[in-house]
Formats: C-alpha cells, sequence, structure tokens
C-alpha cells in the first residue's frame, strides 16, 4: 500500500485508531482490514461466504481501486459503528421539533456524519405565533442557533460538523438567508442553498415575477421580480461562495419513492437529495487506478464496480445509526452513492487535456458504463437478496423495471433480516 507522506499525515490525524493517550494504534493497512473485516460481516446475513468478501474489500482498499466514506474509515468495527456519511433531518415549524431535531443533528455529527436541512417550513420573521402571542424570530435565527451547536463538535473526535442548510426561493426571509455570508463570520459550519422552483426559473426567463409563500399559513406573502432576487444570488455567491442552487422540482421528480416522502433537503455538499430521516453510505472509485497501458482496463473496472456495489449495500446492514428513525428509513430505502475520485489524473494518463471536448465526450460514457455496471450490480444482489422494502409503489415498481419472480417475493419481511433491497443508486 503506497501512500505518501501527506496522506499518512492524514490519515494518523484522523482515521486511524489511536489509544486513550492519542497515540496511533494501527497501520494503514490494518485500517483497511478492520474495514473489510466489518463490512464483510453482513454476508452471513445471507448465507454468503464472509471471509471471501473480506479479502476482495481489503485487496481494492489496499490497491486504492476505491476508498469508502469517512466515517467508515473511523467508526468501522468499534462500538458506536456508525458508518453512513449523509443525512437529512426535517425541521418542523414548533420549537420542540427544532430543539429536537439539534440534539439529532448532534448525535450524528459526533459520530462522523453530515447533516441537511431544510429550513422553508419555519414561519417568517416577525409573523405570529399564536400560541405565545409573540413574534417569529424566522429561519435564519434558529439557522444560526444550528451553527453555533455545530462548531462545538468535533465529529468523531476527527472532523469539524458539516451542514447544509437550504431556504426555498419562495420564502418570505429568502434575501436574508442569501445575504447571510456575506457577514463575515456567520454560519461557517454550514453550506447554504437556495431551493429554486419551476415557477421561479420560468418567471426569470420572461423577466416577471412571482409569488412569495407563508409556510405556516400557505397564503400568497407577496411578489418579487425574479431578477432582483437571481442577482442577490449572484452578489452572495461572487462574494463569499454561497448560496448554491437546489432546483428541488427537478429533483423530485427524479424521486424514487414518490410515495415515501418529498425531498427537500440535500447532504453537505449538495450531491445527495435525501428524505427526512434517510442516510446514505458512499465509495469513490480511484479512475486512474484502470488506466493501463494507456488504456482504459473497462473489464478491471466493471468488477471494481460490482464489488463496490456489494460493499455498499453491506455496509448498510452493519451500521449502527445514531437514531431509530434513521435506521428503518435507510434499510427501508437502501440508498448508496457510488462516485469517483482521480479522473484529473485518469486525463493525463490517457493523454486528454482536462478541459478539451474529448474530455467531455469520454466523461459522459466513462459514467454511463459506470451506472450501467453498477445497476447490474444491483439487481443482481436483488435478485439474491430481495427488493427494497419501499420497492412497492417506486419509480422501479412498473414495466420494464419490475424484478423477476424470485426477487420480488415477499420471503424476505422488512422487520428481518436479510433485509429487502434492489439498491437505488444516486451519483455524484
Amino acid at each position: 500500500m503506497e501512500l505518501t507522506k501527506n496522506a499518512l499525515r492524514v490519515l494518523h490525524a484522523r482515521y486511524l485508531l489511536k489509544d486513550e493517550r492519542g497515540s496511533v494504534t494501527e497501520p494503514p493497512e490494518e485500517m483497511c482490514r478492520r474495514v473489510a473485516r466489518n463490512i464483510a460481516r453482513a454476508e452471513r446475513l445471507y448465507e454468503d461466504d464472509a471471509a471471501q468478501w473480506e479479502e476482495k474489500f481489503y485487496n481494492l482498499m489496499t490497491s486504492l481501486g476505491f476508498l469508502p466514506n469517512s466515517p467508515a474509515l473511523m467508526n468501522a468495527g468499534k462500538s458506536q459503528g456508525q458508518l453512513a456519511a449523509c443525512f437529512v433531518l426535517p425541521v418542523e415549524d414548533f420549537m420542540k421539533s427544532i430543539f429536537d431535531t439539534l440534539k439529532d443533528a448532534a448525535l450524528i455529527l459526533q459520530s462522523g456524519g453530515g447533516t441537511g436541512f431544510s429550513f422553508s417550513r419555519l414561519r417568517p420573521k416577525a409573523d405570529v405565533v399564536r400560541s405565545t402571542g409573540g413574534i417569529a424570530s424566522g429561519p435564519v435565527s434558529f439557522m444560526k442557533i444550528y451553527d453555533t451547536a455545530a462548531d462545538v463538535i468535533k465529529q468523531g473526535g476527527a472532523r469539524r460538523g458539516a451542514n447544509m442548510g437550504i431556504l426555498r426561493i419562495d420564502h418570505p426571509d429568502r434575501i436574508e438567508f442569501i445575504r447571510i455570508k456575506r457577514n463575515s463570520g456567520e454560519v461557517t459550519n454550514f453550506n447554504i442553498s437556495v431551493a429554486v422552483t419551476d415557477a421561479f426559473m420560468e418567471a426569470l426567463q420572461k423577466n416577471g415575477e412571482y409569488h412569495l409563500i407563508n409556510p405556516r399559513s400557505g397564503e400568497v406573502a407577496g411578489r418579487l421580480k425574479a431578477k432582483e432576487v437571481f442577482d442577490e444570488i449572484a452578489e452572495s455567491a461572487w462574494e463569499s461562495g454561497d448560496p448554491g442552487l437546489v432546483f428541488i422540482d427537478k429533483i423530485n421528480r427524479a424521486n424514487p419513492t414518490p410515495h415515501i416522502g418529498s425531498m427537500d433537503s440535500t447532504n453537505p455538499c449538495g450531491e445527495q437529495p435525501l428524505l427526512p430521516f434517510e442516510a446514505c453510505v458512499l465509495v469513490s472509485l480511484n479512475l486512474a487506478a484502470y488506466v493501463k497501458d494507456g488504456l482504459v482496463d473497462y473489464d478491471a473496472l466493471a468488477l471494481d464496480v460490482r464489488t463496490a456495489v456489494r460493499f455498499l449495500d453491506n455496509t448498510i446492514d452493519v451500521s449502527i445509526y445514531p437514531l431509530p428513525d434513521i435506521d428503518k428509513m435507510h434499510k427501508r430505502n437502501r440508498k448508496i452513492g457510488l462516485g469517483v475520485m482521480g479522473w484529473a489524473d485518469m486525463l493525463i494518463l490517457l493523454g486528454i487535456p482536462y478541459n478539451h471536448r474529448k474530455a467531455y465526450q469520454f466523461a459522459g460514457r466513462l459514467m454511463r458504463f459506470i451506472q450501467e455496471t453498477s445497476k447490474a450490480a444491483s439487481v443482481e444482489l436483488a435478485e439474491r437478496r430481495g427488493v427494497f422494502p419501499n420497492f412497492r409503489g417506486s419509480v422501479y415498481d412498473a414495466p420494464g423495471h419490475a424484478p423477476s419472480e424470485k426477487c420480488n417475493n415477499d420471503d424476505h419481511s422488512a422487520d428481518r433480516n436479510p433485509l429487502d433491497n434492489r439498491r437505488m443508486l444516486q451519483w455524484h
């Protein structure tokens, strides 16, 4: 396992096990063994050879063919055993929900995960609070409280808290939200994004107005020129890097389980939309490892994509989740995230300029190959292990998507192991 000095420095600082004095107690190879052994334990649930898969997972990690997300590297084999990276928690418009979610987020951050929240359901600043006779402080004020909490929580003692805060473009407090990072030192533990609707984009294209909606009452709370709001977004993004844009209607059109709920937030980096209480486990394939003599070794890549899908699915079963609601939701939907790294290195090895048309065309072909191969691996697992429990009513429960009779049986109840799963893939 050949590692650079910088890689070793990061491993020693964040991922390798330490004793009570803070001294490292395992080399990098043993970290990979610890992770491989822990993830392979899931094979026993399906009466497969755990030792065989432990070796496959170990060899793939030590060859730097892929690496799992940070919580798996940090926590596999430990008593807490929380292995997922991405979470979304709901924030409802009453005080108990706001602070219950903050408590839940603290547990997730402490375990090494990152959290996403939509504050769009919170009533706007100065709106009425009938239960107390007072006025609301607005979603931005509560986001600042969340940020302060994240600031004092070290993720598993290794990473600072990472969060995503989202507010809909039609929320009355959207300008305060958009401008929040123009003030130095505000919400430094959050990435923020505006949830942009189709209606807003249509108004922007026509240089027209769009409606603001009070989330408490559902009533129209005003009208604004779409271009003026978009200019505010652009100005803030130029000055601070935030906010980003989340095309929320498009995301929900691609929601694989609309019968379970709608998506209103993503993980901290924005690449993983999730339902409330959903989690996701991640692996990144090292593309540079699949260039041999100036060509892409597609056979090796296909084999390792299949192994990565199995690794991720196993991770769902062995992870010890911080909340029962998350455990239930993740095991019923069984989402995994298969991403890539080393793209620039691959292009260098292939002699393709990064910003050339050939690079764009090659990227499309390569990711289509990975996507199709991973979906085939998902179906193969479903044939053996069963469909995911929320399959009925999902977009896959339709002609052209339905699994075979063997895969579609009801022998695997959602309340027992092995848990049903036809994997749903979300792409970085």
